[in-house]
This record gives C-alpha cells, sequence and structure tokens, in this order.
C-alpha cells in the first residue's frame, strides 16, 4: 500500500522523474504558460506553486532551495522579483490547467499549464458569473421577444 506517498511516478526513475520536474518548473516560470500531458501537468501545480511561495518568503534559505530546483539563476530571480510581488495577496493556487484534448500521434491527453493572472484582491481577474436559465434572462431583459411574422411564399400571378 502506498501511504503517505506524495507525488506521480509517470513510469519514470527517480533520477528521470527529478530531471523532469526541474525542466518543466523552469519553463513553465520563464514563458508562464507551457503545454504539456495531464497527468505531468497535474504534478507540476504542485511544485510551481512551492516554487511561487518560496519566492514569497524572500529569504536568503528561500532563494537557495529554489536554485536547488530552477535551473536558471534568471528564473529565480523573476521569481522572486516579479511573480512573488504579483501573487503577494494570493494565499495559494497560482497555476491553472486548462484541458486541451488528445495529441495526435500517441492519443495522450494534453493540457495547458498557465500561471493565474495575479492582481492586488488576490483574486483571479475572471468575473464570476452566476448560472441562470434562458428562461431567467429573457425575464430580465422584458418580454418574450415576439416572433417575426413569416412571408409566404407564395407567388402572385402578374
Amino acid at each position: 500500500m502506498r501511504h503517505l506517498k506524495a507525488g506521480r511516478k509517470l513510469n519514470r526513475s527517480a533520477s528521470h522523474r527529478l530531471a523532469l520536474m526541474r525542466n518543466l518548473v523552469t519553463s513553465l516560470l520563464r514563458y508562464e504558460r507551457i503545454k504539456t500531458t495531464d497527468s505531468k501537468a497535474k504534478e507540476l501545480k504542485s511544485w510551481a506553486d512551492r516554487m511561487i511561495g518560496l519566492g514569497k518568503a524572500g529569504s536568503l534559505h528561500a532563494r537557495r532551495q529554489a536554485l536547488a530546483i530552477i535551473q536558471d539563476r534568471g528564473v529565480v530571480r523573476k521569481v522572486f522579483d516579479m511573480l512573488a510581488p504579483r501573487f503577494k495577496d494570493r494565499p495559494g493556487g497560482y497555476t491553472r490547467i486548462v484541458k486541451l484534448g488528445w495529441r495526435r500521434g500517441d492519443h495522450a491527453a494534453l493540457s495547458l499549464v498557465e500561471l493565474v493572472p495575479g492582481d492586488s484582491t488576490g483574486k483571479a481577474e475572471t468575473p464570476s458569473r452566476k448560472s441562470r436559465s434562458r428562461r431567467a434572462t429573457q425575464k430580465e431583459r422584458g418580454a418574450k421577444k415576439e416572433p417575426v411574422p413569416r412571408q409566404s411564399a407564395q407567388k402572385t400571378p402578374a
């Protein structure tokens, strides 16, 4: 049984898995949006959120911990100087996974992993909508739209 064994194996050895996640995290934080498979995206989400959390800590120890995972000093600088202030009021959930469909060659499920846009309120920029029925929206607009009278297709003799 795998009690308390966190993380996905992704059908790779431990060293391959570590190298894969380091590459994916570095790419995601550099470009802020990458396309990968669903299972890799789900694992990447926790790694990326942890790196941004280290950036928000801002200490020298946190910077060294981030450098142990992220492979580019410029990306670490970006996390600590640009991304951490962007998410300073957000308590977590810095990444978003959007399912894209299936890859053509091997029919693997693909996802887009992206950093959510940060703002001062700590919420995403997309406004929340209440789900309403079509009838309710028609009532809000007023009365029902009256149907347009159909023209008869009969020809009149000339």
